[in-house]
């Protein structure tokens, strides 16, 4: 009978120890990213009475241990630029002062004053460099200062589209203004003033930029339209200008009207309506300022600045494992790297087995309650069962000792 005093004694032990486990999910139902365990128990060896068969009497239960569950929780809209969840697999990959490398599934992250992308305990969110081209560097810190400022980018062409009127009379002109910047990112007006000449379908053209800026010298030609109103096959112009702010210079202004086989991409007609200009677009751009952050589904940081530009920065990297179940807890929403999860083996967002980014969102808890509550009545109740087998026998017992009266 005392054999059944200890039995009941490890059942007591290892459902207090499984009510523990189940109080920490209930604890964490709204933890960021939180992954529920589950319990886990084994009978303890047995003994044996005629070495082998069926007659093996067990000594009780002992908790074996817990097994977290890595289904993926719901994702919560927050309105947050910089808060991400990954739907899928994979960790972000965070890096404290001293150079350790952290795991986590949390994406709740800020700026700091410096720029830096944190999580709540300050250690940095590591991304992808990207550069000036576009190619991905190194892994670094992710770092985006506030005073971030795009350099200017001179116009080297121009699109213009334009009808001329085909019932003009000689002489007739009609002028378009072109804003285009040069490598100081000043914007500078070039106008081009067409004028209908005497011969059937003929235009003559001539560009100028105000005389403080410089001066014009090459700019001027000739369109003759085919009597469908379009431009027959040809080059496209140039515009070569002499500037005398301080700029790069000469500087040369493409203009686009026909394609690399030299076929007109129509946006230069000539047909019986009034002269205009329905459309205009050139590649330079002044100097910009940061104005705000995205992140998309590819995890990537790009930076939108005060002269329409969206430049990307950095690729968010995520990180998996061979075995998830190895990571060493580290609390705090963290995990690390250990020899049961084997190596972390980082990656962009989407390739692979890892799960893209949800921006403005975060991942969810995914313990599911009802299921804990079934699981804490089952518990009580595998403890209640276990102390009664204490008490049972211990009235067993204690009518063996009075038989002897």
């Amino acid at each position: 009978m005392i054999g059944s005093l200890f039995a009941g004694i490890s059942g007591l032990n290892a459902n207090s120890t499984a009510m523990t486990v189940i109080g920490d999910n209930i604890a964490n139902v709204n933890t960021t990213a939180f992954k529920s365990n589950s319990s886990s128990f084994a009978n303890i060896l047995s003994q044996s009475l005629s070495g082998s068969g069926g007659n093996e009497i067990g000594r009780g239960v002992e908790f074996w241990g817990i097994s977290p569950s890595w289904s993926q929780g719901s994702m919560e809209n927050t309105g947050n630029a910089t808060d991400m969840a990954i739907n899928g697999n994979g960790f972000f990959m965070l890096r404290d002062s001293g150079g350790s490398v952290y795991y986590t599934r949390a994406g709740e992250f800020h700026f700091d004053k410096n720029g830096n992308l944190l999580n709540n305990d300050g250690l940095n969110v590591q991304g992808y460099s990207i550069g000036s081209t576009g190619t991905l560097g190194t892994i670094t810190s992710i770092n985006v200062p506030g005073e971030s400022t795009t350099p200017p980018q001179a116009t080297t062409d121009f699109t213009v589209d334009i009808n001329l009127d085909a019932d003009s009379a000689t002489g007739d002109t009609y002028s378009c203004i072109q804003t285009f910047y040069d490598s100081l990112g000043n914007d500078i007006s070039l106008t081009i003033t067409f004028t209908k000449t005497a011969n059937i379908r003929e235009w003559d053209w001539d560009a100028t930029i105000p005389a403080s800026a410089g001066n014009v010298t090459a700019g001027s030609g000739t369109f003759t339209f085919d009597p469908d109103g379009s431009l027959p096959n040809g080059a496209d112009p140039t515009i070569t200008m002499t500037l005398t702010n301080g700029a790069t210079t000469p500087q040369t202004l493409t203009w686009d009207i026909y394609d690399a086989g030299g076929v007109t991409n129509g946006d230069m007609t000539q047909y019986a309506a009034p002269s205009t200009t329905t459309f205009q677009t050139q590649n330079g751009y002044p100097s910009g300022v940061l104005r705000s952050i995205s992140v998309d589904e590819a995890g990537i940081v790009t930076g939108a600045y005060s002269n329409g530009q969206l430049i990307p920065l950095f690729q968010v990297v995520l990180a998996d494992f061979p075995s998830y179940y190895g990571l060493s807890k580290m609390g705090r929403n963290l995990y690390a790297e250990s020899l049961a999860s084997g190596q972390a083996m980082p990656g962009q967002p989407g390739t692979g087995r890892l799960g893209n980014i949800s921006p403005n969102s975060i991942e969810m808890s995914n313990v599911d309650l009802a299921q804990e509550f079934v699981k804490m009545i089952t518990t009580q109740r595998a403890f209640q069962a276990n102390s009664r087998v204490i008490t049972t026998s211990d009235e067993i017992l204690a009518d063996l000792i009075n038989i002897k009266r």
